[in-house]
Protein backbone atom coordinates (compact mmCIF):
# COMPACT_ATOMS: atom_id res chain seq x y z
CA UNK A 1 0.00 0.00 0.00
CA UNK A 2 1.54 3.36 -1.01
CA UNK A 3 2.31 5.82 1.76
CA UNK A 4 -0.10 8.79 1.84
CA UNK A 5 1.58 12.18 1.60
CA UNK A 6 0.72 14.86 4.18
CA UNK A 7 -1.97 17.41 3.40
CA UNK A 8 -0.43 20.75 2.29
CA UNK A 9 -2.43 22.65 4.92
CA UNK A 10 -1.21 20.31 7.67
CA UNK A 11 2.35 20.81 6.42
CA UNK A 12 1.92 24.59 6.39
CA UNK A 13 0.43 24.71 9.89
CA UNK A 14 3.19 22.41 11.16
CA UNK A 15 5.91 24.54 9.60
CA UNK A 16 4.39 27.63 11.24
CA UNK A 17 4.39 25.83 14.61
CA UNK A 18 8.08 25.03 14.09
CA UNK A 19 8.88 28.57 13.00
CA UNK A 20 7.19 30.11 16.03
CA UNK A 21 8.71 27.56 18.40
CA UNK A 22 12.17 28.44 17.09
CA UNK A 23 11.41 32.15 17.28
CA UNK A 24 10.69 31.88 20.99
CA UNK A 25 13.72 29.63 21.52
CA UNK A 26 11.75 26.58 22.64
CA UNK A 27 12.86 23.00 22.03
CA UNK A 28 10.55 20.29 20.71
CA UNK A 29 10.96 18.55 24.05
CA UNK A 30 9.86 21.62 26.01
CA UNK A 31 6.81 22.15 23.77
CA UNK A 32 6.02 18.45 24.10
CA UNK A 33 6.23 18.67 27.88
CA UNK A 34 3.86 21.65 27.90
CA UNK A 35 1.43 19.63 25.74
CA UNK A 36 1.99 16.39 27.68
CA UNK A 37 3.38 14.78 24.49
CA UNK A 38 6.70 13.32 23.39
CA UNK A 39 9.04 15.40 21.25
CA UNK A 40 8.47 12.80 18.51
CA UNK A 41 4.78 13.75 18.41
CA UNK A 42 5.77 17.41 18.13
CA UNK A 43 8.04 16.44 15.21
CA UNK A 44 5.12 14.72 13.48
CA UNK A 45 2.95 17.82 13.96
CA UNK A 46 5.70 20.06 12.58
CA UNK A 47 6.20 17.88 9.50
CA UNK A 48 2.46 17.67 8.87
CA UNK A 49 2.58 13.89 9.20
CA UNK A 50 -0.03 14.08 11.97
CA UNK A 51 -2.84 16.60 11.92
CA UNK A 52 -3.22 19.01 14.81
CA UNK A 53 -6.75 19.06 16.21
CA UNK A 54 -8.52 22.33 16.91
CA UNK A 55 -8.23 22.16 20.70
CA UNK A 56 -4.56 21.14 20.48
CA UNK A 57 -3.85 24.01 18.06
CA UNK A 58 -5.50 26.42 20.51
CA UNK A 59 -3.28 25.02 23.26
CA UNK A 60 -0.14 25.40 21.09
CA UNK A 61 -1.14 28.98 20.23
CA UNK A 62 -1.40 29.81 23.93
CA UNK A 63 1.97 28.25 24.73
CA UNK A 64 3.66 30.08 21.84
CA UNK A 65 1.79 33.36 22.52
CA UNK A 66 0.18 33.80 19.09
CA UNK A 67 -3.41 33.74 17.85
CA UNK A 68 -4.54 30.52 16.15
CA UNK A 69 -4.81 32.47 12.87
CA UNK A 70 -1.01 32.85 12.91
CA UNK A 71 -0.63 29.22 11.89
CA UNK A 72 -2.75 29.73 8.76
CA UNK A 73 -1.10 32.94 7.49
CA UNK A 74 0.17 32.32 3.97
CA UNK A 75 -1.50 28.90 3.75
CA UNK A 76 -2.09 27.56 0.24
CA UNK A 77 -5.61 28.13 -1.04
CA UNK A 78 -7.52 25.01 -1.95
CA UNK A 79 -9.76 24.51 -4.96
CA UNK A 80 -12.80 22.24 -5.09
CA UNK A 81 -10.56 19.17 -5.34
CA UNK A 82 -8.65 20.11 -2.15
CA UNK A 83 -5.44 20.62 -4.10
CA UNK A 84 -3.26 23.70 -3.66
CA UNK A 85 -3.76 26.26 -6.40
CA UNK A 86 -1.29 28.94 -7.41
CA UNK A 87 1.22 27.91 -4.78
CA UNK A 88 4.48 26.20 -5.56
CA UNK A 89 5.36 23.25 -3.40
CA UNK A 90 8.00 23.91 -0.76
CA UNK A 91 8.96 20.98 1.38
CA UNK A 92 8.89 21.41 5.15
CA UNK A 93 12.55 20.33 5.17
CA UNK A 94 13.50 23.38 3.07
CA UNK A 95 11.60 25.66 5.46
CA UNK A 96 13.19 23.98 8.49
CA UNK A 97 16.68 24.22 7.00
CA UNK A 98 16.18 27.93 6.29
CA UNK A 99 14.84 28.61 9.79
CA UNK A 100 17.82 26.79 11.28
CA UNK A 101 20.20 29.39 9.80
CA UNK A 102 21.12 32.61 11.60
CA UNK A 103 19.86 34.69 8.65
CA UNK A 104 16.63 32.72 8.36
CA UNK A 105 15.79 33.13 12.02
CA UNK A 106 16.77 36.82 12.07
CA UNK A 107 14.72 37.53 8.95
CA UNK A 108 11.74 35.64 10.36
CA UNK A 109 11.92 37.41 13.73
CA UNK A 110 12.08 40.83 12.08
CA UNK A 111 9.34 39.98 9.58
CA UNK A 112 6.97 38.74 12.30
CA UNK A 113 7.32 42.04 14.15
CA UNK A 114 5.70 43.84 11.23
CA UNK A 115 2.11 44.22 12.42
CA UNK A 116 0.55 45.41 9.16
CA UNK A 117 -0.47 42.38 7.03
CA UNK A 118 -0.57 44.49 3.84
CA UNK A 119 3.00 45.65 4.43
CA UNK A 120 4.10 42.04 5.04
CA UNK A 121 2.47 40.94 1.77
CA UNK A 122 4.21 43.83 -0.02
CA UNK A 123 7.57 42.75 1.37
CA UNK A 124 6.96 39.18 0.21
CA UNK A 125 6.03 40.47 -3.26
CA UNK A 126 9.21 42.57 -3.34
CA UNK A 127 11.43 39.64 -2.37
CA UNK A 128 9.72 37.44 -4.96
CA UNK A 129 10.34 40.11 -7.59
CA UNK A 130 14.01 40.39 -6.61
CA UNK A 131 14.42 36.59 -6.62
CA UNK A 132 12.95 36.27 -10.10
CA UNK A 133 10.82 33.45 -11.44
CA UNK A 134 10.82 30.18 -9.56
CA UNK A 135 11.70 26.98 -11.44
CA UNK A 136 7.99 26.01 -11.35
CA UNK A 137 6.96 29.36 -12.85
CA UNK A 138 9.69 29.19 -15.49
CA UNK A 139 8.59 25.69 -16.57
CA UNK A 140 4.95 26.81 -16.86
CA UNK A 141 5.88 29.69 -19.18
Amino acid sequence: MPKKSPNPIDQHVGSRVRMRRLMVGMSQEKLGDALDLTFQQVQKYEKGTNRIGASRLQQIAGILHVPVAFFFEGAPELDDDDRPTGVESVSPAVVSDFLATVDGLALTRAFMQIADPKLRRSIVALVEEIAGPSPETARAS
